[in-house]
């Protein structure tokens, strides 16, 4: 029996008290999650600042020990170079690039030649952008006082920061959901499982929940195997050992633009869920946030019911 999806009466209350608790906690947290991810981002460039010799030393040789400076030398041009521009204006492999600031590594099993080239063309690029407004002892040629360095790593660190402010916000907001949710869950004598290799949802024991727990499906055609990642699983207390788990999905949004446009993605994975482990999955959404009727209604049709996170008591509607 549905919780919410089948009660669109309730809706429209329910989206403006999600919309006041997001704003609320948005505007009470989402700075300080945005000034100590600037701290620690201004110490890292500081950190590359010293590994470059303050940017006179950007040398294939050292992008190729250091690739995780890549990101903060594109922040140190001018203007700032877009990760995509770069590997355009470079004509360098994506995958090179991608390996270097996803991963901070250069592709296992890249060829010598090719890699020392491309480093090559990606450190003229950089050297030939650089800001030097920011960095004035490069036209100057004089060593940079230790506040000319503390300056330009704060300028640079705050573009960084400006490029990915969106998800140092998302991130903190998926950290406190799932804080939410284990407090929950454990006041209410559930034991939480960190997940590793060993852990699987056939193997979890009743009573227990465990966070980003993969789900491996087979895809339609059935020649390749995929894993499912899933925010909290959920073994309910009187469940039987090898029964499929309660999934949740954490979800928060701070407009109603993203969601309307990702929501074809948990409808997909409930699909992919169903065909391999039958039509009693149970896959529920938990919502903060800026999630309008349109949104909700695409989920109710296609089986998704939620929990609003101002509701949280909700979820021991799902027999937990």
């Amino acid at each position: 029996m549905p919780v919410n999806a089948d009660k669109p009466h309730l809706w429209k209350p329910d989206i403006a008290l999600s919309v006041d608790f997001y704003n609320n906690w948005f505007m009470q947290f989402a700075p300080k999650a945005y000034r100590d991810t600037r701290i620690a981002t201004t110490q890292q460039v500081e950190s590359a600042l010293a590994e470059t010799a303050n940017l006179t030393n950007i040398t294939p040789a050292l992008l190729g020990q250091h690739p995780e400076v890549l990101p903060i030398l594109r922040m140190a041009a001018a203007p700032p170079i877009a990760q995509d521009r770069l590997i355009g204006l470079a004509g360098v492999s994506p995958n090179l690039v991608k390996n270097m600031e996803e991963k901070q590594r250069i592709p296992p099993r890249a060829d010598i030649t090719t890699l020392d080239a491309e480093l090559t063309k990606i450190s003229q690029i950089i050297a030939r952008l650089l800001d030097k407004d920011i960095f004035p002892w490069l036209e100057s040629g004089q060593q940079p006082t230790d506040s000319e360095v503390q300056k330009a790593a704060t300028i640079v660190a705050d573009r960084l920061c400006g490029a990915i402010s969106d998800p140092i916000v998302r991130n903190a907001q998926e950290r406190r959901q799932l804080a939410t949710i284990r407090q929950w869950l454990e006041q209410r004598g559930y034991s939480y499982v960190r997940g590793g290799a060993g852990l699987s949802f056939e193997t979890m024991q009743p009573g227990t929940f465990s966070f980003r727990l993969n789900i491996p499906v087979l895809l339609q055609s059935g020649s390749k195997q995929i894993n499912i990642p899933i925010d909290v699983a959920l073994a309910p207390i009187n469940s039987i050992l090898g029964e499929f788990p309660l999934l949740i999905e954490a979800k928060s949004a701070g407009d109603y633009t993203n969601p309307n446009k990702r929501r074809k993605e948990e409808a997909i994975k409930m699909t992919q869920l169903r065909s391999n482990y039958g039509n009693n999955v149970r896959f529920i959404l938990f919502l903060c946030g800026y999630f309008d009727s349109g949104y909700l209604g695409y989920e109710a049709a296609e089986g998704i019911d939620w929990v609003w996170e101002h509701r949280i008591d909700d979820l021991a509607l799902f027999e937990i």
